[in-house]
């Protein structure tokens, strides 16, 4: 909810937006309403670094061409890698759903699901009722998981978006149906991440478990 985000300093914000409007005066593709902003400052701490941080997504979204990524073919490639789905989680968060085993990370183009990473980002805040909750729950379904599946660059990739272009969405990370082999990898994929990002991951060892965050019946079968 938009209470589980840190409050920001009012003045900060106000000195954020002040910078914000003289820039989306003379060019209104960069312009962020004030959600945006606040999520900026709580990621990047000081009015200067979360100004600095948006000027570059805006750049980054205009040279990786978010606006157009469904045109591309790398979206159509990879529909079975990971869905938005219609339903929320309890707390009103849209829903990105990645089923491990249909990924085969010796099988892949990194670049093409990398856009399709982004493409399924946005579709997901694009669903958001700021006014209720900014923030995403990732759903990482490892039924039938094997080290075939295991694409550390991959998550990287995922880490670096949410961390640089999509900060402060993540809400909830929950990690389901996962094997004793993950075990192994989850402390390389913990070295990664921030204190705040790994209080957002949560293993969910049972369907009772799982019930605390959404429905299971949302989750697809056809996948």
């Amino acid at each position: 909810m938009m209470g589980e985000g840190q409050p920001v300093n009012p003045e900060d914000l106000k000195a954020l937006k002040e910078r914000m409007q003289l820039i989306a005066e003379a060019d209104p593709t960069q312009y962020h309403n004030e959600f945006s902003l606040r999520r900026y400052l709580r990621a990047f701490k000081t009015v200067d670094a979360a100004f600095q941080a948006i000027l570059k997504t805006n750049k980054w979204r205009e040279n990786y061409g978010v606006k157009d990524l469904e045109q591309q073919p790398a979206i159509q490639n990879n529909l079975l890698k990971a869905r938005v789905l219609n339903h929320r989680d309890i707390t009103g968060r849209p829903v990105i759903y990645i089923p491990a085993k249909n990924h085969n990370s010796s099988e892949r183009d990194i670049d093409e699901l990398t856009k399709f990473i982004v493409y399924c980002l946005e579709k997901a805040c694009q669903k958001c009722f700021e006014e209720v909750t900014d923030n995403l729950c990732i759903v990482f379904d490892l039924a039938e998981f094997s080290t075939s599946c295991m694409d550390y660059q991959l998550v990287k990739n995922l880490i670096w978006l949410l961390s640089k272009h999509y900060p402060e969405r993540l809400g909830a990370c929950l990690i389901i149906n996962s094997p004793a082999i993950f075990s192994t990898i989850w402390p390389v994929i913990r070295a990664w991440l921030d204190e705040n990002t790994s209080s957002k991951v949560f293993f969910v060892n049972s369907e009772e478990e799982l019930c605390k965050y959404l429905i299971p019946d949302i989750l697809p079968n056809d996948m």
